[in-house]
């Protein structure tokens, strides 16, 4: 996992959160405020909420397109299990945030160019596992 995280508060405008993408070179934002994790603001969700709505990022709020809930794990989740979590769930970022005495503490976010760099057959394992189970056959019901 990347240990870094860039962040951005709920009330800021979009345009300020894509100058600071750009700025670090990312491709998302965590949405914060004291509370904890509000959301994950990413490049698709500004491309199809706001520049294809043709809205002005200076006056739309980070938390008016944000995309939420946020899928989170802790630390101690196995990487397996958050690498499937990912492809499953079709979400680029997982959050990780450890619980300490019943407040949560954000400690990374884990991406799959994170597992790529040091387990590359995992991910092709896994995604192979997913997609073995996305093929077989539904039973289905029709009511007439």
């Amino acid at each position: 996992m990347t240990p870094q995280v860039v962040t951005i508060e709920p009330a800021q405008n979009v345009k300020n959160a894509a100058r600071r993408m750009t700025m670090f070179g990312i491709s998302s934002l965590l949405v914060l405020n004291k509370e904890g994790i509000k959301g994950i603001l990413t490049e698709k969700d500004i491309i199809s909420r706001v520049v294809c709505m043709g809205l002005e990022p200076s006056k739309v709020k980070v938390k008016e397109v944000m995309s939420e809930p946020v899928i989170v794990v802790g630390p101690e989740e196995p990487l397996e299990k958050a690498v499937e979590l990912i492809l499953t769930q079709r979400i680029k970022k997982l959050p990780v945030l450890e619980n300490e005495e019943g407040s949560y503490r954000l400690v990374g976010i884990l991406s799959l160019l994170d597992v790529a760099s040091i387990h590359p057959n995992l991910i092709n394992s896994i995604k192979e596992m997913v997609e073995a189970e996305a093929s077989e056959p539904e039973a289905k019901f029709y009511v007439s």
